[in-house]
């Protein structure tokens, strides 16, 4: 340490916390960063540490056995009970005098004292002031580490002094508070191993502590939810739990994402209290649930039912009331528990959710001596909670099971050894090996090997892909045969996969318009139906009307209709489903707005290039004139084989694939946009356009109006010869894929009234293709922002429409469509983030199949939402003549739940394919 600093220790004026180095003053957090350039940081241990993490503050004028890293800095918040008279504020050294830190002073803290919390002068009094006020932590830690816990168990203050005396005993713990109203405590030692001793001596006094990660946003799975409202119930509950900052639940995937400073156990007894199980996830994969809890959940309920039975079988049996009303009860104490618990936190939350409505039928059918009712409605009730539960947890497995395609660990290649690791420790450039029959781990490129890769699990794509040295792969698939050595091209986290977990369960939290409807719906109807219960319970009596008994069963028996169950999740199962199928088979659809637009579509609008044809071009026709095909192709080879032109590598391509040997030639010449030209035993041939032979003098008229011709229907012609004759020509064009006139004819086979294509090419090229492809018409030489007027002119015309592109140049057309699709969006980003709509192949196959299965969902949503607003109000219109007990009304409402979810369940099969 250098002189000025150790005078600085004792408090001697420096220039660390003068004004003029001063760069920033938080008022916030109290802390004040001052330039590198300091007297009291030069030295170069306390350099480095300035700038490792300027973030955590703390101070640069303590010695090198400090946690301080930040020159000048204040490490901690300020408490908002700190004690201004304590000696911290009379104290203070010269160190601060420069007024750096005046914004401090009027808080009682010195900007270079270790932290604003403990009342200690600035920069060197070594005795603690450990002094509390109201409350607030005042810790002395000037060389010591700083922990925080929650502490479970106390009961009083008196817990929280046994604590802080017990865990002051232990050597190299300087300091402790515990704060018995937040049920923190933070522990201030000079020894790293006394830490891991807190636990077990908190144990030893009855009680329990877990470390505190602040500020951590962690995704965690919840069970048990049946509908939007029990999501509603969890959010409402755990926003009023201090420490809990953020919190949003969406039942679609059974996920919640919070912020909250607090531990995970804290959050899942929190969850817990409202009656659902939650289990933190993590990297993507759910840790397991508790399946003890599920099954002692099922015991319950076959305990119920069989408490249930005896009660019905000893009504018609000579024993005294008390026996069969005793077994009612202890059936409805069992199965309605869990439900009671639900309902109590529902109504502390301002939640009407079913628990509460059916815990309210129970309970008034039990008043009025309806025993049998009430144990009928508790039972029917949790039995149709557990069965809705499996049900809509199969649906959401149609997403999570995408999280276990990849494997957590690959065979990294570290000079001539393999190592196993975690995929998140491999980095982009690492070479990781692949065995035949495992999955690839990571995206990546081939640098070694060929085998056949199955991308089902990416793009749908039932037949294997061959792969050799230069081809992607992706995270996911399958290595079928023959070792690969890949080099990782992207982390674990930005693989396609990941991509395709993640927008899928972005989509899966993007309401439908028809979710949006019934939520709004749900959200009147039971709060009108529970008053007008109320009312059938109270007014007619009142007037004279009936029996008090005969209404209040009625009022119960509208309780039970109120409940929206089968409503509210008429929607968003079927959504979830149908997404989940898709993307199994190679399709990303974001969001249940895309497939409901999707099912309605009445017209849909190819790009040509890449879309409804290869977008490579490649040779169609050779015409060969004063010599052979063979020989024409032969120079034609010859030629081309030394331009770089896509063209040039058509030709060459086609005549490889023949096995014709080119010509031996040279003096090989690139003539800059005409051709090239190269010289065999002493002739001098060219391989070019039109322009190229007239300027060389070549006698071109024979052929000139056949070659015009050509080139009007879209092709591009290289004509081949010498300056005295041409020996023929060869046209390249862009060719139709083997699937499109199929994939046209499915469309309107479907329904689809008008299929389209969209082109900048000339008339000609678009005349040809569209004749090829069977489209019912087409626009060509179009500018990017042609397509968008000529979408927005069949919009015009009535239709709901698609547009179908490669998401990258299309980027304007695939917005001003109803619905964007883009193809080959495993290979660009680019894809994925443009389009509503992502057929993960380059192909397309899937077309015809996302339509369906869009078409199917709305269908089936339709279906859903009737039946459920069917059975309602035929429940209500049996209810006030007596012909619907209150068993029956669960049933109904339970009933109406479970055959909506098989419903929407139908989705997660599979439809007809390409």
């Amino acid at each position: 340490m250098s002189d000025q600093q150790q005078k600085a220790m004792v408090g001697t004026p420096h220039t660390c916390c003068a004004p003029e180095n001063c760069k920033s003053v938080s008022t916030n957090t109290l802390s004040t960063t001052c330039s590198r350039n300091d007297e009291c940081c030069k030295d170069e241990t306390q350099v480095a540490r300035a700038q490792r993490d300027n973030s955590v503050a703390t101070r640069c004028c303590a010695d090198s056995k400090d946690t301080a890293d930040n020159c000048c800095g204040c490490e901690e918040h300020s408490e908002p009970n700190v004690d201004v008279s304590s000696p911290a504020t009379t104290s203070e050294s010269e160190c601060c005098s420069g007024g750096c830190c005046a914004e401090q002073q009027s808080h009682g803290v010195s900007c270079c004292q270790p932290t604003q919390q403990r009342g200690e002068p600035c920069c060197g009094d070594t005795h603690e002031h450990g002094n509390r006020s109201n409350g607030g932590y005042g810790i002395s830690h000037r060389d010591g580490e700083h922990h925080e816990y929650r502490v479970y168990g106390m009961d009083c203050p008196a817990c929280a002094k046994t604590i802080e005396k017990s865990l002051t005993q232990l050597q190299g713990i300087q300091s402790v508070v515990v704060n018995y109203s937040t049920g923190k405590m933070r522990v201030v030692g000079n020894d790293k191993a006394v830490f891991e001793q807190i636990p077990a001596q908190v144990k030893k006094l009855g009680y329990a502590v877990e470390p505190i990660v602040q500020g951590r946003t962690r995704t965690y799975l919840i069970e048990g939810m049946d509908c939007g409202a029990c999501a509603r119930t969890i959010e409402n509950h755990l926003r009023k739990v201090p420490g809990v900052k953020t919190v949003a639940v969406n039942f679609s995937n059974g996920k919640m994402i919070i912020e909250h400073d607090n531990s995970v156990q804290d959050i899942v007894s929190e969850v817990a209290k409202v009656g659902y199980r939650a289990s933190l996830m993590n990297e993507n994969r759910p840790v397991a649930a508790e399946s003890g809890r599920s099954r002692s959940g099922d015991a319950l309920i076959v305990l119920s039912g069989v408490l249930l039975a005896l009660g019905l079988i000893s009504t018609y049996l000579p024993l005294p009331p008390i026996v069969p009303i005793g077994l009612f009860a202890a059936c409805m104490v069992i199965g309605g528990y869990k439900p009671a618990r639900n309902a109590y936190y529902a109504v502390r939350s301002r939640s009407l959710d079913m628990n509460v409505l059916m815990t309210m039928a129970a309970l008034g059918a039990a008043i009025i001596g309806q025993w049998a009712e009430g144990a009928s409605v508790v039972w029917l009730f949790a039995l149709g909670n557990v069965l809705q539960n499996k049900s809509i947890e199969k649906t959401r497995n149609s997403i999570r099971s995408l999280m276990s395609l990849t494997p957590p660990e690959a065979w990294v290649k570290v000079g001539s050894e393999l190592v196993r690791q975690p995929v998140e420790n491999v980095g982009v450039g690492d070479v990781i090996v692949v065995k035949p029959g495992e999955r690839i781990p990571l995206d990546g490129e081939v640098v070694k090997g060929t085998s056949s890769v199955n991308q089902a699990p990416i793009t749908g794509e039932s037949i294997p892909v061959d792969k050799q040295v230069g081809d992607p792969v992706y995270a996911g698939t399958i290595n079928e045969n023959g070792s690969l050595e890949i080099a990782v091209t992207k982390l674990s986290g930005d693989s396609a996969i990941s991509h395709i977990i993640h927008m899928v369960e972005e989509a899966q939290e993007k309401k439908a318009p028809t979710q949006a409807f019934v939520d709004k719906f749900a959200r009147v109807y039971t709060p009108v139906v529970f008053i007008l219960a109320l009312l059938v319970m109270a007014i007619p009596p009142l007037m004279g009307f009936g029996t008090w008994i005969g209404w209040v069963y009625k009022g119960l028996e509208l309780l039970v209709v109120a409940c929206p169950c089968a409503l509210v999740i008429s929607t968003p199962v079927a959504i979830v489903s149908a997404i989940g199928n898709a993307a199994k088979n190679g399709v990303l659809i974001k969001g249940g707005t895309a497939l409901e637009t999707a099912g309605k579509i009445t017209a849909i609008a190819f790009d040509k290039t890449g879309t409804l044809t290869e977008g490579k071009p490649k040779v169609s026709q050779v015409f060969s004139l004063e010599t052979t095909k063979e020989h024409l192709l032969a120079i034609a080879r010859m030629l081309e084989a030394h331009s770089t032109h896509s063209i040039a590598s058509a030709i060459v391509q086609h005549v490889q694939a023949l096995k014709i040997d080119a010509l031996q030639g040279e003096s090989f010449r690139n003539i800059v946009g005409k051709g090239v030209t190269a010289i065999v035993d002493g002739v001098e041939y060219f391989a070019g356009n039109l322009s190229l032979f007239q300027e060389v003098g070549a006698p071109i008229q024979q052929i000139e109006e056949q070659i015009q011709s050509l080139q009007d229907e879209g092709n591009t012609i290289v004509i081949v010869g010498t300056r005295q004759q041409i020996h023929g020509f060869i046209t390249v064009a862009d060719t139709v894929r083997k699937t499109t006139a199929w994939t046209v004819q499915s469309l309107k086979d479907m329904g689809i009234r008008q299929v389209v294509m969209l082109t900048g090419d000339n008339e000609g090229t678009a005349k040809r293709i569209a004749n090829q492809t069977g489209v019912d018409r087409y626009y060509a030489e179009l500018l990017p922002e042609d397509k968008v007027n000529a979408l927005k002119h069949i919009q015009d015309e009535g239709h709901i429409i698609a547009m179908v592109g490669d998401g990258i140049n299309d980027a304007p057309a695939l917005a001003t469509a109803n619905v964007g699709i883009a193809m080959g969006g495993a290979g660009t980003d680019t894809a994925m983030e443009t389009a509503d709509i992502v057929l993960m192949s380059d192909n397309l196959e899937k077309l015809p199949y996302t339509i369906e299965v869009s078409k199917r969902a709305l269908r089936i949503i339709k279906e859903n939402v009737s039946f459920s607003l069917v059975i309602k109000f035929l429940a209500l219109l049996l209810i006030f003549p007596g012909w619907l007990t209150l068993w029956g009304a669960v049933v109904s409402d339970t009933g109406a739940a479970i055959i909506v979810i098989l419903n929407s369940m139908r989705l997660l099969k599979s439809m007809r394919q390409s």
